[in-house]
């Protein structure tokens, strides 16, 4: 008999309906035999578990032996198989390969020699048959003699290459294994073949005799197997009592239900008023004594009207009753409604410590949800101050009534904190905005005895669950203080932002509507919360530092001011990114001759390597336009550079490398009107007429810098006097909620509203259409053309004749008078005798001369050559090379431009 748990053994005779305790011992010997049979049928039905257990057994025993009598067949069947090809192949071999077979086949009457020889290594080795045959497959042997002469049936085609041929084929005999192998004369040549078969039938002859033995073998094997489960099956029906599964897991359920239910005390009491069972929560609950169990419900001290409910055995739902001190709810109901035994089962709840976790479970839930919200609601932004405000605001009013963060001057601004310095009011929240509390933005420094200073000294936090009697928070500031105490605060937990060895501030939490002060699980929430939110400060501190590093460097590479030039009328705007630094720069670069190149471009990415990258660019800029190159050749060397930069630095920690660059190169010649634009990639430049009318010129794109592979070109555009060329980056006409059409369309608008504005205003104009914080960076420049007249303007055309040189000299000086520039006669006589001579003895003609009066008096002197001279020190011997030294020396800035057509040779001396 197999005994629960926590049941008597005769309780679970009588739920299995076992008689046979009450039969006399001569019933049971008279009922030994029937009972055997009887048990044995119940096992064999199925219907109980010792059937089943039998029948699935007996099934697996049946399919392991069907299972390897199977294997068998088929091991025997491959074995036949492979015996067949081995002794085919054996017998083929030897007969090709014995003497006499490859001279047999050269006589004139093969048949006659090998048909004997054949018949008797067939006989002797057991195979179907031996075939020998020409190379044409035509048979010499067989044993049926009326098929000699004929097509040998089967593949030759590899044993004529020397090979062997294997195939299984279905013969007039039967199934069989045949091989085909070459027969070669001493030299290696294939003379003829042989062909030897069997039929796996006569191979496997001798393995289809042990198939009786094997299957009596597996019958005895089944019979032992299913005797042996009869036996176990047997022994089980005894212990389970003929039982089926349903009943006995409806049985150790009810039983485990029992004894397994949680935080509530159970009672099992039978028809007698005997208490059958109690789990250990109903003996805590009602004190019951250790040997409660088999005694009367009347007899275990409870109270009359609690004793009463259990021996009555009524049905009561929900019922309290005050058990000494506890409060009890309880619910009984009968355990024979489903024909179970007579008596009752009770449940009894503890409603007192019921309410109490109830309210812990709502505490803690309301903490995790706190947690949850400073996970996802702190450090939204990048912002220091924004990030303490969502701290305080997190912990306003659900874990305080008023919260205020303190940082260090040095945090808000990026730093590390230094100790010992004021600190800032950051972020203040509360339930109501007239609190006495320090304002934010109030520079505060806490005496040594208050709360805070001493969370700033140790790094601990500070619990004053009673501010009235913290004599040394008071000594802070005693009539703030007493403002504070008169407004009704009571309680404060001071917390210190920490983020690994710094200390980045305080967090305060301040208690006033709720009257319980704040205890030591409320600090550790304020710790928990604090030290998410530090994380969070620290990494905006972090960037805010990383953000003005690089903010600081891209406007350190950037023009401070324009220089001073007369071509255009120049306004420009820059506007840094919302977050991050990108790469955009402009330029205005003076070049000879009064003209002026302005310059557009944009790094692709962000951060310091991008805004590094601009100042190169920027500086490469510079460079180039000192040699007066075209905008299409200028572009095309800035180009191979951006190429360089990303080969040699790539990109470090998983870093965006710098992919390229956008550039506009445009040169505005104030003397013949003309400006001459190419650009890389970059938005097309705006020009708008003095009569308001706005255009985007067509310029072809090119390829952004770095790309390569592609040449540049330029268009040469001839804007009337006071138009205004307008020069930007993309993130002016494009962000992520508009396309750059919709925001080529906005530019138009904004400057179309702006005819005859002066290019500040223009400036202001356009901008005035963006947000305040672009997400992108900003460059615009505006430049109002000028044009130099005609009257501040002089040319000649000069012989190839060094007589001429006297007739230009006195030409320049009459020109010089005419403009009011005697002063400059002299030096202006030497420079272009210099120059002049220079043309036409090294240079080729024609030759011209041009004076341009513009900031400074412009010489200049062009021929067909593309000869550059060049300055250099002559010897105290030296009859010549002195005449560029001069030149060098009388001008402010001299040097080459080349063109189309030759070079020119200018020269620039300030005007008086």
């Amino acid at each position: 008999m197999v005994r629960l748990p926590g049941r008597p053994a005769t309780r679970l005779s009588r739920a299995s309906g076992d008689t046979r305790a009450s039969q006399t011992p001569g019933a049971q010997s008279s009922g030994h035999t029937s009972g055997r049979t009887a048990a044995l049928r119940s096992a064999v039905s199925g219907r109980s578990v010792a059937g089943q257990v039998f029948v699935l057994q007996v099934v697996i025993v049946l399919l392991l032996v069907v299972s390897a009598v199977v294997a068998q067949v088929l091991q025997v069947r491959r074995d036949s198989d492979l015996e067949a090809q081995n002794r085919s192949l054996a017998v083929a071999e030897s007969f090709a390969n014995a003497p006499g077979t490859a001279a047999a086949l050269r006589t004139p009457d093969p048949t006659a020699v090998l048909q004997p020889r054949a018949e008797a290594v067939r006989k002797a080795t057991g195979v179907d048959f031996v075939v020998v045959m020409n190379t044409d497959g035509i048979r010499y042997t067989h044993p049926k003699p009326d098929r000699i002469g004929k097509k040998f049936v089967g593949t030759i085609g590899p044993a004529l290459a020397g090979g062997t041929v294997t195939e299984h084929v279905n013969g007039t005999i039967g199934p069989l294994v045949q091989v085909v192998v070459p027969v070669k004369d001493a030299a290696g040549t294939v003379v003829g073949l042989v062909s030897a078969g069997i039929t796996t039938a006569h191979v496997g002859g001798a393995a289809d005799q042990t198939l009786p033995l094997l299957l009596g073998a597996a019958a005895a094997a089944l019979a032992l197997a299913t005797a042996g489960t009869a036996l176990v099956s047997r022994r089980l029906l005894r212990q389970t009592h003929g039982l089926g599964p349903y009943e006995m897991t409806r049985m150790y359920e009810h039983h485990d239900a029992v004894l397994h239910a949680v935080r509530e005390g159970v009672l099992i009491v039978g028809d007698d008023g005997l208490l059958l069972l109690a789990n250990d929560e109903a003996h805590r609950l009602l004190d019951l004594p250790a040997d409660a169990e088999r005694r009367s419900v009347l007899e275990l001290g409870l109270d009359d009207e609690t004793a009463a409910l259990l021996a009555s055995g009524r049905v009561a739902t929900d019922e309290v009753h005050l058990v000494k001190d506890r409060l009890l709810a309880v619910n009984q109901r009968p355990t024979d409604l489903r024909g179970g035994p007579a008596g009752s089962v009770t449940t009894l709840r503890d409603s007192t410590e019921l309410r109490a976790l109830l309210g812990r479970a709502e505490v803690a839930r309301e903490r995790l949800n706190m947690l949850y919200d400073a996970g996802v609601g702190i450090g939204t932004s990048l912002d220091v101050s924004r990030t303490a405000g969502e701290l305080a605001t997190l912990a306003v009013p659900r874990f305080a009534d008023f919260a205020t963060v303190d940082l260090f001057d040095a945090v808000l601004n990026g730093e590390e904190p230094k100790p010992g310095t004021a600190l800032r009011r950051a972020a203040c929240a509360g339930i109501r905005k007239d609190c006495p509390l320090y304002p934010v933005d109030e520079r505060i420094r806490f005496v040594a005895t208050s709360p805070q200073a001493r969370s700033l000294t140790t790094g601990q936090s500070v619990l004053v669950p009673r501010l009235r009697d913290a004599s040394g928070w008071r000594a802070q500031d005693v009539e703030r203080t007493d403002q504070v105490l008169a407004y009704g605060i009571h309680s404060l937990i001071t917390v210190p932002l920490r983020a690994g060895s710094l200390v980045l501030g305080v967090a305060n939490f301040w208690r006033a509507e709720k009257p319980q002060p704040f205890d030591a699980e409320e600090l550790a929430l304020a710790e928990e919360l604090v030290a998410r939110a530090a994380v969070s400060i620290d990494n905006a501190r972090r960037y805010t530092r990383e953000h003005s590093l690089a903010v600081t460097l891209q406007r350190s590479l950037l023009p401070r001011k324009l220089p001073e030039q007369g071509a255009l009328e120049i306004a420009y705007r820059y506007l840094p990114a919302q977050s991050g630094v990108g790469g955009d720069w402009f330029d205005v670069l003076p070049l000879s001759g009064a003209r002026v190149a302005l310059v557009v471009g944009d790094v692709v990415g962000h951060g310091l390597h991008a805004a590094a990258t601009m100042g190169r660019l920027r500086t490469a800029v510079h460079n180039f336009s000192a040699l007066d190159l075209p905008p299409d050749e200028l572009l095309g060397l800035l180009d191979e550079l951006v190429g360089r930069i990303d080969q040699d630095e790539p990109a470090a920690d998983g870093a965006a490398a710098i992919t390229g660059a956008t550039c506009l190169y445009a040169v505005y010649d104030p003397v013949s009107g003309r400006c001459t634009v190419a650009r890389a990639g970059h938005p097309p430049p705006a020009l708008v007429h003095p009569d308001g009318r706005v255009e985007f010129p067509e310029v072809p794109a090119g390829p952004p810098l770095g790309l390569g592979g592609l040449p540049f070109e330029t268009v040469e555009l001839d804007p009337p006097e006071g138009s205004r060329l307008v020069l930007y980056t993309d993130g002016l006409v494009e962000d992520r909620e508009r396309d750059i059409d919709e925001g080529l369309d906005l530019l138009r608008d904004a400057l179309r509203g702006t005819p005859g504005a002066s290019p500040e205003d223009t400036c202001r104009a356009v901008l005035d259409r963006l947000p305040a914080r672009p997400s992108d960076d900003v460059a615009l420049i505006v430049a109002r053309t000028r044009v130099l007249g005609a009257d501040r303007v002089a040319e000649w055309q000069v012989p190839s004749d060094p007589a001429a040189v006297s007739q230009v000299r006195s030409a320049v000086t009459g020109q010089l008078a005419d403009w009011g520039l005697e002063d400059l006669v002299f030096s202006t006589e030497l420079i272009l005798s210099e120059l002049v001579t220079n043309a036409i003895r090294y240079g080729r003609g024609p030759i011209a001369v041009r004076l341009l009066r513009d900031r400074t008096l412009i010489c200049e002197v062009s021929d067909r050559s593309t000869t550059s001279p060049h300055l250099r020190y002559a010897a105290s011997t030296d009859e010549g090379g002195r005449g560029l030294f001069l030149v060098a020396q009388l001008a402010e800035r001299w040097g080459t431009r080349y063109t189309p057509n030759g070079k020119i040779i200018w020269a620039e001396q300030p005007l008086p």
